[in-house]
């Protein structure tokens, strides 16, 4: 389990970090992120107030909606993300690295992504859209993740008027970047892969597969077309793994059938995660 401290030391890293790449890469270059902090920065650049302020006083509804709907911990936890952000904006300034604004979409999407990836892994957020989408879920017939790029699209078109519609394009870019190193921050690289394997010969494959370290689950499974019985083999290995499991099966039973899917998470079990060599 995680200590509160640690929790709280995590939280304002990450908040940092994406400070970093909100302020030196995106804001200089007029790009901007998605969600409450789009809406802030946009607010900002209309009437002059700081960022600092409109940070904390956008998200204020969302957090006292996400306290009564979702729960306190994750709303105390989310509010001190931004409490955060709010500190290190007013306070910590850097130079712009580049004024190049492909660059500054790049890496600033990057950096930014990596911040509140930090943030998502120690239990907060820093929108208060995602407490909405979470909220809306459950009414809706669309996910979370469909929601919020539902508002990040508008917010990130609505862009185009207060700066310019070039601004809006490069951040529309900065929110795909960010978005993927979120999933590289809160997946890890490592990714997990679910193997479905029909065979003739699932005890040979399926020793060959335990001799190389990974668990199988034998299924019973009846081919539609001929009713024939048969043995579908179930195994979780690491995207590294995939390419050096599929050859050990082939040699096995070239004639074998493999299905791939992605597994978001694995826990318990013998599963390990282990290198490709």
């Amino acid at each position: 389990m995680l200590t509160y401290g640690a929790r709280v030391l995590g939280l304002a890293f990450g908040a940092l970090i994406y400070t970093i790449g909100l302020d030196v890469f995106l804001v200089p270059n007029q790009v901007i992120d998605g969600g409450v902090v789009g809406l802030a920065l946009m607010a900002a650049q209309l009437t002059g107030v700081s960022f600092s302020v409109f940070i904390v006083l956008l998200n204020i509804p969302f957090f006292i909606l996400g306290y009564k709907k979702i729960g306190a911990l994750f709303t105390m936890l989310s509010l001190f993300s931004v409490v955060c952000l709010s500190g290190w904006s007013k306070f910590i300034h850097y130079a712009p690295v580049t004024s190049d604004p492909f660059l500054s979409t790049i890496y600033g999407g990057i950096i930014i992504g990596l911040g509140v990836g930090l943030i998502i892994r120690w239990g907060g957020s820093l929108d208060g859209t995602e407490i909405l989408a979470i909220i809306a879920d459950k009414k809706t017939p669309f996910s979370v993740g469909e929601i919020i790029m539902f508002f990040n699209l508008f917010i990130l078109g609505s862009s185009g008027f207060v700066f310019s519609w070039d601004s809006a394009m490069y951040s529309l870019v900065a929110y795909f970047i960010a978005y993927k190193m979120i999933d590289i921050v809160t997946n890890g690289l490592d990714e997990m892969k679910g193997l479905l394997i029909v065979t003739s010969y699932h005890d040979d494959v399926s020793r060959c597969l335990t001799d190389m370290g990974r668990a199988v689950t034998l299924l019973n499974g009846e081919g539609a077309y001929k009713r024939e019985k048969t043995m579908v083999l179930y195994c979780v290995v690491s995207r590294l793994e995939v390419t050096k499991v599929k050859e050990a099966i082939r040699r096995v039973d070239p004639n074998s059938f493999i299905s791939i899917f992605d597994i978001n998470e694995a826990h318990g079990g013998l599963f390990k995660r282990r290198s490709a060599h």
